[in-house]
């Protein structure tokens, strides 16, 4: 239970909340927050209150909880009301995050004091929704309309030195002071005559916005991206035009009105879902809670490569020790000489610091021998896609690596069974996925195999955490979950190429629908080479690579390019197109952005289907997550197996059925769409049944 302590420091009154583990603001810890105001009010002695939090954080944000159910009284809007009604003034003391409703408490507040560690934001945007407890009407009131339209639709914590540049809060205090510090802060302000600073009742920052009415307009001319696709950004920054216009009760009216609309959206329902969809990935039924988990405190990584390099960077970044791996020192010290670079760039843009960057490099050791891996907790192997060379170095491995040493494999469609095979410990190998940039990108498919021992997954689940990744669990298969799902959508796009549409249409329908970018400004971004598979047919990207069109890198791919990289379309990929369709006897003609979106997405949603019921995935919800932190599947959607659902899977599987007549056995209903079509059921909430692989090895292995 939340409980809320009231005690005072001479004329100061504190109100503690102590709800962990993050004080988000429940009905108890709301319900404690009115008892304290209540308390220091009837203290005829105090003069001014302080409101802080034990534990690691101020109130983090709205108790999740409590999620899509009724508002119970008194709501977030009854606490700030009381707040700023109090009789005496009102000093939040924040310190670890104050986050949404955390942060709009503490704007309700007449000061902030925050330690000089904490973060504030308002990140409802992540969720589709807009701050609905007065966030876009105090804001601006402190920072003004411009800085308030970047803080609030980008959704990023901000650090407290810049939070108190800004004026979001009042002072900052010195390290693990901050107790102390606010209590003297609100004697100050009584010595001063108690004098309450409501925000509400700021003026100066948006009566300077309402002489720059064209303010709102070049934001949304600056930031186009920003809107395409989604309805909260907008909402907010009509919100925020309220707070620049409107008296500040009519603003809070109009931001009710706005946050009413987005809640009952379906793009906020969808980011709702995944919100909790990503906590759900590192859930695994049948690997308790308490399963031992091996301390990993060093890594070895094999290949010093664009990938291993990335993936080394990982575990820099979170001070562990790497020894990375590679066959001949020009590839080894390029390898190092890239991964510096890397952390110098991040340290030119201000995210690093020089000492920092000294420290993480001094974590590193470059060998030429595999035999330096043999005191590593943790070994990652991410060389070339070859079965026979992974072979080779895992039975190396397995000679060299302690026995309680964990050998993972980088591998991105290869058996991981076939690969375990050849050492004699089988049970203590494991796929560790990453997605280039490995250093960038937030999903890390863990692969247990069918001998993968139940603690090596869960340290591995573990570990993903550590440095940052979002962990999904897949069972052994070609291209195991994100891969082999948005496989079928290039080979749909190099279909639907071939039979008369182009890559600019293409890319536009995917881009339309919400992706970063489309399926051919992918693959030129990563260089046809490097995505070209051994293969003995003929395909788009294997002949326009022997015309030396790499893509981005080298003479353009489908696409050309200028000196600054920007697109045009080109006539020389048009005619490889056209050639091999020629070749290939296929009659060309145009299509309808409608049949290009459902020959490219309903070809996932099926794959997606095919994947959980051979229990690849244990969740639909893990495909989901996998795909939006692997592809960039727009969040706003919810995933494929979501996004199904919205759209009807009679619906679906009806124009399944007839792309199979036309297209053949990838478009033939997956017995799970079937069998949730006829019953009414709902994709997105399907999970695996518990005879599938990677469920029977966590309830069994």
């Amino acid at each position: 239970m939340p409980t809320g302590t009231f005690d005072t420091r001479g004329t100061i009154g504190l109100i503690t909340i102590d709800s962990p583990p993050v004080n988000a603001l429940g009905l108890g810890v709301r319900q404690a927050i009115l008892h304290g105001l209540a308390a220091a009010e009837a203290e005829a002695s105090v003069a001014a209150i302080v409101l802080l939090c034990a534990g690691r954080t101020f109130f983090a944000g709205a108790d999740i909880t409590e999620f899509g159910k009724p508002p119970m009284r008194p709501d977030l809007l009854d606490v700030i009301a009381r707040i700023e009604g109090a009789t005496k003034p009102v000093i939040a003391a924040i310190h670890g995050t104050a986050l949404g409703g955390g942060l709009e408490t503490a704007l309700a507040c007449d000061y902030r004091i925050a330690s000089p560690t904490a973060r504030v934001g308002l990140p409802e945007v992540a969720l589709g929704l807009l701050p609905g407890a007065g966030g876009t009407q105090r804001l601006p009131r402190i920072v003004g309309a411009a800085a308030a339209l970047e803080i609030i639709t980008g959704g990023k914590p901000i650090a407290a030195p810049r939070a108190l540049a800004l004026g979001i809060v009042d002072r900052l205090s010195a390290p693990d002071d901050l107790t102390d510090a606010a209590i003297a802060f609100a004697r100050e302000i009584v010595a001063d005559g108690a004098v309450r600073r409501r925000v509400r009742d700021r003026e100066d920052k948006v009566a300077a916005d309402r002489g720059n009415p064209a303010l709102f307009d070049d934001f949304r001319a600056r930031n186009p991206g920003l809107f395409r696709g989604v309805r909260a950004p907008t909402n907010i920054v009509a919100a925020i035009e309220a707070a620049v216009a409107l008296p500040f009760d009519e603003g809070m009216a109009r931001e009710a009105a706005l946050f009413e609309e987005l809640l009952h959206s379906r793009e906020s329902e969808a980011q709702r879902y995944a919100f909790f969809a990503e906590r759900d990935t590192a859930k695994v039924p049948g690997l308790p809670a308490d399963t031992p988990v091996a301390p990993i405190a060093s890594v070895g990584v094999i290949g010093a490569g664009t990938m291993g390099g990335g993936i080394a960077m990982n575990f820099l970044n979170v001070g562990l020790p790497v020894t990375l791996v590679e066959t001949r020192q020009d590839a080894l010290d390029r390898g190092v000489a890239t991964i510096r670079r890397n952390y110098e760039a991040s340290a030119r843009k201000g995210k690093l610091d020089a000492a920092e960057v000294e420290r993480r490099m001094a974590l590193l050791t470059g060998t030429l021998a595999l035999s330096d891996l043999a005191g590593c907790d943790l070994v990652i192997e991410a060389v070339f896609e070859s079965m026979d060379l992974k072979k080779t170095i895992f039975a190396e491995l397995d000679a060299i690596a302690k026995r309680s040493a964990i050998l993972a494999s980088n591998t991105s469609f290869l058996d991981l069974d076939a690969i375990a095979a050849v050492t004699e410990r089988p049970e203590r190998v494991v796929g560790l996925h990453f997605f280039s940039p490995a250093n960038v990108m937030r999903l890390l498919e863990v692969v247990r195999g069918a001998r993968t021992a139940p603690d090596v997954v869960a340290t591995a689940m573990r570990l993903a955490k550590r440095i940052g990744k979002l962990p999904v669990l897949s069972g052994v298969c070609e291209g195991f979950i994100a891969n082999r799902a948005m496989g079928v959508r290039m080979a749909q796009a190099d279909a639907l190429a071939l039979e008369g549409a182009s890559p600019q249409q293409i890319d536009r329908v995917l881009v339309d629908y919400g992706f970063p970018m489309g399926a051919f400004q992918m693959l030129d971004l990563i260089g046809l080479d490097v995505i070209g598979r051994d293969s003995t047919e003929r395909t788009l990207m294997g002949d326009l690579v022997a015309q030396g069109r790499l893509g981005q890198k080298q003479n353009g791919g489908f696409y050309d390019y200028d000196a600054q990289r920007r697109p045009t379309p080109s006539p020389v990929a048009d005619e490889v197109i056209a050639a091999l369709a020629a070749a290939k006897g296929i009659v060309r003609r145009s299509f309808t952005d409608q049949e290009l979106r459902e020959r490219l997405l309903y070809a996932v949603v099926n794959e997606g289907a095919r994947i959980l019921d051979e229990g690849i995935a244990l969740r639909a919800s893990d495909i989901d997550m996998a795909l939006i932190a692997g592809y960039g599947w727009p969040v706003h959607t919810g995933g494929p197996m979501f996004w199904a659902d919205t759209v009807g899977l009679p619906t679906i599987v009806a124009t399944l059925e007839a792309l199979a007549q036309r297209h053949g056995d990838t478009f033939v209903p997956s017995p799970l769409l079937v069998r949730l079509a006829e019953s009414g059921g709902m994709l997105h909430r399907a999970v695996a049944a518990s005879s599938t692989p990677v469920l029977e090895g966590a309830l069994h292995g």
